[in-house]
Formats: C-alpha cells, sequence, structure tokens
C-alpha cells in the first residue's frame, strides 16, 4: 500500500468484512428496542464512546428522546428506557447493565466479545466481530491501530439501523438539526 487512498480502501474493505459477518436478527432486534423504548441513554467510553455520541445525535434527529451518560443534562433512567452500552471488550459494563435493569430499563450492548453474547445481562447483544486494542486471539487481522476497526464497524452498522428507521424523513431531520452554528 503505497497511497494514501490505498490504505482508505483497505480500511473499507475490513469494515465490509466486519459488518457482513453481523447477525441480521441482532441488528433487527436492536432496531426494535431504539423503536420501542420511552427514551434512550448512549454509553461508551473513549472512541466507543464518540460512536455513540454520534448515534445519540442521529437518533436526536430522527425525534427519539435521547442523552449521553455522565453528560450533566442527563437524567436519571427508569422504566420504559433503553441503556445503549457501546464497549469492544465490555469490560466493566455489569454495573452499569445492574443500575439499568434494576430502574426498570432495558439494555442493548454493542460488542466486540463473543463471551457477551451467552453470558451478558444485557437483554440485547450486538456482536460487532471486529478487532479491539487488545487483539484477542477471535479478532480478525486489521492494519489499523487499536480499536479503529471496531469503531468504524459500529458507527456504519448504527447508522444503518438509524437509516433504516428513518426512511423518507430527510426533511423531518433536517428541521430537527442544530440551527445554532457558527459559519
Amino acid at each position: 500500500m503505497s497511497t494514501f487512498q490505498e490504505v482508505a480502501l483497505s480500511c473499507v474493505k475490513e469494515v465490509q468484512s466486519v459488518v457482513s459477518n453481523v447477525k441480521e436478527e441482532q441488528m433487527h432486534a436492536f432496531a426494535l428496542a431504539i423503536k420501542g423504548a420511552k427514551r434512550i441513554f448512549v454509553s461508551g467510553e473513549g472512541r466507543s464512546g464518540l460512536m455513540g455520541k454520534a448515534i445519540a445525535m442521529r437518533l436526536m434527529h430522527a425525534d427519539y428522546t435521547v442523552y449521553v451518560t455522565g453528560e450533566t443534562i442527563t437524567p436519571s433512567i427508569s422504566d420504559g428506557d433503553l441503556l445503549v452500552i457501546i464497549s469492544g471488550s465490555a469490560s466493566g459494563t455489569q454495573s452499569f447493565i445492574s443500575k439499568a435493569k434494576q430502574a426498570g430499563a432495558s439494555v442493548a450492548l454493542v460488542t466486540a466479545n463473543p463471551e457477551q453474547e451467552k453470558s451478558s445481562e444485557a437483554d440485547h447483544v450486538l456482536l460487532v466481530p471486529a478487532a479491539t486494542k487488545k487483539r484477542l486471539n477471535h479478532e480478525p487481522v486489521t492494519i489499523q491501530p487499536l480499536g479503529n476497526q471496531f469503531d468504524q464497524s459500529v458507527h456504519v452498522l448504527l447508522d444503518a439501523i438509524i437509516v433504516k428507521l428513518t426512511t423518507n424523513q430527510h426533511e423531518q431531520m433536517t428541521a430537527r438539526h442544530a440551527n445554532l452554528e457558527l459559519s
């Protein structure tokens, strides 16, 4: 790979490979959880958190009531709400899952950790079979550093869910787009 464009196309191919190995029924269940939620709370650390903020913004544009955990204006989670946790390893997520479930909320976990598919107490697990910064044996080979492949795949997959949920809503979403922007 001698050019930046070749590197970019290699990254795109990697993400395409990851996306093609995600279970459609998990994406469908995730979409139904979003549609059925009273309010949606999104959580993630680092770049996973940034992917979470991106999906939270699109959900807001799609007229969902959505919050990002840890922000000063985020209220308490309660019955009928959905907590979306994005974490490649899913380590350290159990306390968040327990708190949300105790409050009556449901939980959707987005992770690259296949052990979470069966052992997590989350109501929904979206397994994204991508490389993380840990480079575990079950993870695919990547040219990308750290968890780039996971983060990019999560962004594409969660945006795809929004695209499917918001067919023919471009004008309504545009009307909810921020209008207090510096030019």
